[in-house]
């Protein structure tokens, strides 16, 4: 059995191989999703500048009042429709999704899907 410090070791070497190739620019800001195991957090971030253009979590109160259980699919949605609007407002509509080295399945997933049905294009 894989112990859970070696599956987050593998998921942070995958995820430093894919950035150095996938960088957020200000035409086109990064989605870096991070997932834990009690909640859920999406960033939309410009590398260039170094700044986070719009965020959203599982912990912030639009979301939280909603679901019971951060950790789960239907929080994921609500966070993926969040921050699509949050980024919306900010004039960003085309994104680069970075995974962080999750799968793309599951609670990844449905932010990615989300996100998209609430207008981003990536």
């Amino acid at each position: 059995m894989i112990s859970k410090e070696v599956k987050n070791k593998k998921r942070q070497i995958r995820q430093r191989r894919v950035r150095k190739k996938v960088s957020g620019t200000p035409e086109r800001p990064r989605l870096n999703v991070f997932r834990s195991n009690a909640n859920i957090y999406a960033q939309v971030i410009d590398d260039v500048n170094g700044v986070t253009l719009a965020a959203a979590s599982t912990l912030d109160a639009e979301v939280k009042g909603k679901v019971a259980n951060g950790s789960n699919k239907e929080a994921a949605k609500l966070v993926g429709e969040l921050v699509a609007k949050r980024a919306m407002e900010k004039g960003v509509e085309t994104v680069t999704f970075d995974r962080a080295g999750y799968i793309y399945h599951g609670r990844v997933k449905e932010l990615g899907d989300s996100a998209r049905e609430a207008g981003l294009k990536f």
